[in-house]
């Protein structure tokens, strides 16, 4: 299943179904999320309705009279009927504009913009989202359909068009539906007894087989890189969606990496050099962003992607310190990450985009978060100071040793300044003496070329 409208074209209205485990301001923030989810896919949220249901498992996920209601805000174009409509119709108008704080409602022959596309906020069984799309006559989208879209229609490197495309078919393989012509072509012959329905999905699982395959080869080829990167000091951001990620490694690495004021802009980990550039080199790989109730099949996905934070010296736990819901995102990092099996990775809460916050707003977070940096990316003298602490950091993984070079050494200096940190040299009479810092693995490296001098 794709959104196959136009979204530009598409009127949202989104649905919370709330239960005993899931109501209050947690629903309320999950359908806000939701809300910022479906406008990144282009569409405009013309409305939200909500309904308190014991479980969303039932085979009818709304109630009939909520049903009434939302069919007559989608235009009554299924096969819903009500008596009494023109009552229902006035009050849930009302009741629509009461709920939103949208755009502005375009004017037509309804009193309110009418919906063509109805999004859930949480997951949808295929029988539970036939249903509904039987009854309501328009497109209905639950929330992992809605973001498995946007990381479709946003990955970029290979690797990730093929993590998004193995979760997206398997979110769809269950979906699939015969065509209403599926009997008569089993009938006559067509497909060797196969109904379209059933050669469908046969399609779906060899495309599967062949995707696997392969992201195999490329994730080898990814830890293969990765393997080559391990002698180096590495920093990775972590963290929620639009916490800012992207601008604060661009920031600290003076690179062009994408970033934009949405969801998930970042599906791709991009790996850059801390810059001013310090000896030896400093990693720092920005990763995709985390949410709430993220789909598993893309969690599995992106297990190569996240193994960049895994493999990390340094884990930046970025945030959106404006966010009065960060402390919630922030649990989501850590499960997702534990998931992921990253866990005894040396952390910093980075609370960011402080330029938001006013001055005693930044310093009660300081005082509830003692040990966290507060940053904003635009803020030259903040990213000075992170780019000091990621140096320092560095500093103290690596061992200081007393290095003497012949002058007869053709290359060693050269190789030596382009590896290590030099903190002092002597030039005596036959010698150099170096002082250096470095890591345990390049500094076995160089007494083994001395020795064989």
């Amino acid at each position: 299943m794709q959104l196959t409208a136009k979204p530009s074209l598409n009127h949202a209205l989104l649905i919370s179904i709330c239960t005993p485990d899931f109501k209050g301001d947690e629903a309320t923030e999950s359908l806000a999320e939701l809300g910022r989810l479906v406008t990144t896919l282009g569409f405009k949220v013309v409305g939200t309705q909500s309904q308190k249901q014991s479980s969303t498992k039932k085979v009818n996920v709304l109630g009939l009279g909520k049903l009434a209601e939302i069919a007559h805000l989608t235009g009554n174009k299924g096969e819903v009927s009500v008596d009494d409509g023109e009552d229902i119709f006035e009050e849930t108008a009302e009741e629509l504009m009461d709920e939103t704080a949208f755009a502005e409602i375009p004017s037509d022959n309804l009193p309110f913009a009418c919906a063509d596309v109805v999004v859930f906020d949480c997951d949808l069984s295929p029988s539970q989202l036939r249903n509904v799309e039987n009854q309501l006559g328009v497109e209905v989208f639950d929330r992992t359909g809605i973001i498995i879209e946007i990381f479709s229609r946003h990955a970029r490197t290979k690797t990730a068009k093929l993590q998004v495309e193995i979760a997206r078919l398997n979110y769809v393989a269950p979906r699939l539906r015969e065509s209403s012509c599926g009997d008569k072509e089993r009938q006559m012959g067509k497909g060797a007894g196969e109904t379209t329905l059933e050669l469908n999905r046969r399609a779906v699982r060899d495309q599967l087989a062949e995707l696997k395959r392969e992201l195999v080869s490329v994730q080898n080829e990814m830890k293969g890189r990765r393997s080559q990167r391990s002698e180096l000091f590495c920093v990775a951001l972590v963290g929620y969606t639009n916490a800012g990620k992207s601008s604060l490694m661009r920031s600290i690495t003076g690179s062009d990496v994408e970033g934009e004021n949405k969801l998930f802009a970042t599906l791709d980990t991009t790996v850059r050099a801390l810059f001013p550039i310090t000896q030896p080199r400093i990693l720092v790989s920005d990763t995709v962003g985390f949410i709430k109730k993220l789909p598993h099949d893309l969690v599995a996905s992106f297990h190569s992607t996240l193994a960049e934070a895994h493999d990390a010296s340094l884990l930046l736990y970025v945030v959106d310190a404006s966010d009065p819901s960060f402390r919630a995102q922030l649990d989501v990092v850590h499960g997702v990450l534990e998931e992921v099996g990253v866990e005894n990775s040396k952390k910093l809460l980075i609370l960011n985009k402080s330029d938001l916050l006013s001055a005693e707003q930044q310093q009660a977070l300081m005082e509830e978060f003692p040990e966290a940096m507060m940053t904003s990316a635009r803020n030259k003298a903040d990213v000075s100071k992170l780019h000091k602490y990621i140096v320092s950091i560095a500093q103290d993984e690596m061992i200081e040793e007393e290095i003497i070079v012949p002058y007869t050494a053709n290359g060693i200096i050269g190789e030596i300044r382009s590896k290590m940190s030099v903190t002092k040299e002597e030039y005596e009479s036959e010698h150099i003496k170096l002082t250096v810092r470095s890591n345990a693995i390049d500094l076995a490296r160089l007494k083994k070329r001395m020795s064989s001098l």
